[in-house]
């Protein structure tokens, strides 16, 4: 103790402290840094790194569902295939329309397109081949040779515009299905936003949630995930969006959120107006449908409800009638 005591008063000592102690602090100053490393190039390569996990695992559960949607189908494709090429149906019959018409039911990839264009030319041969096997071989209903063509053709036109028709009603059925989940889609999409989330994750963390209610949604929002993380555009991923459904309400959400990613826009209040405008449209729309219920009611009424009650009330009144005389 008095070895330290004699060490710490005598000056020469302590000035020798001091200038250690203050050499190593400039030293760890200086070359602190330099032993830490980069802290922004090592979260960088993180966040590289997570994007391109989060790519292949969404790529991995759009090529499952590629691949559940083409089993149906089995080795049927490549017959398909071989016809369309043969008549070169594409070249007459695809187009824009048609691929995006396809892509708003849901149907992706080449083999959708195969079996469209396939049916729409086999569709009318066989309903043609069956309406005159019909005529002339079952009953003909007393008809002419030429009014049976005549009709015979007129079914064939039918069936040609069949796939067509087929197509618009799942394009219809699935955008109902959107249209009806997407309010909570967006208030989930506004909670993620608001508590600090990317638009990534807010996407990814969102068709998690919302795959309970509707698959299609889910399914559309790991897409644009997947493509927000290998596009080189992200206004392309959301025009992509707002293409595959068809309805105006994401249209309204992706040109929101290329606003944003353009001009700096706070992301969060177009989200919620967004919102608070949806849920009122679908408001709207149920209150629209029990307005035109009465109606509806009134012909079923009438020919089902008002004969029975005629039936209990007259009823004992006639049988007392026909009784007494």
């Amino acid at each position: 103790m008095e070895t330290f005591i004699t060490f710490m008063t005598n000056p020469q000592n302590l000035v020798m402290l001091v200038v250690g102690i203050s050499s190593f602090i400039t030293i760890m100053i200086i070359a602190g840094p330099m032993l830490s490393g980069n802290s922004l190039d090592t979260r960088m390569k993180s966040v590289a790194d997570e994007r391109k996990r989060l790519r292949a695992r969404q790529l991995d559960e759009m090529n499952k569902k590629t691949l559940s949607r083409e089993r149906p189908i089995g080795g049927q494709i490549s017959f398909m295939k071989s016809v369309v090429d043969k008549f070169n149906l594409r070249k007459a019959f695809e187009s824009e329309e048609t691929t995006n018409a396809l892509r708003n039911a849901g149907f992706r990839g080449q083999a959708p397109i195969y079996v469209f264009l396939f049916f729409r030319l086999a569709v009318p041969v066989i309903l043609i081949i069956g309406a005159l096997a019909y005529f002339f071989g079952i009953n003909n209903h007393g008809l002419t040779n030429n009014m049976i063509f005549v009709y015979s053709f007129g079914i064939m036109l039918i069936g040609f515009y069949l796939p067509n028709l087929y197509l618009k009603n799942v394009i219809a059925k699935r955008q109902d299905t959107l249209r009806a989940v997407f309010p909570d889609t967006m208030d989930l999409l506004l909670i993620c936003v608001e508590s600090g989330m990317a638009i990534e994750a807010a996407f990814n963390k969102v068709a998690t949630e919302v795959a309970v209610q509707s698959t299609e949604m889910a399914e559309e929002l790991a897409l644009t995930t997947a493509e927000l993380s290998y596009l080189s555009s992200r206004r392309m991923a959301y025009r992509n969006f707002a293409t595959r459904t068809g309805l105006d309400e994401i249209k309204s959400l992706t040109t929101s959120l290329v606003q944003a990613e353009q001009y700096g826009t706070p992301l969060g209040t177009a989200l919620r107006v967004i919102s608070q405008e949806n849920r009122d449209a679908r408001m709207t729309r149920a209150e629209k449908k029990a307005a035109s219920l009465p109606p509806k009611l009134t012909v079923p009424m009438i020919l089902f409800f008002l004969p029975v009650i005629f039936v209990v009330i007259l009823g004992p009144t006639i049988m007392m009638v026909s009784k007494n005389f």
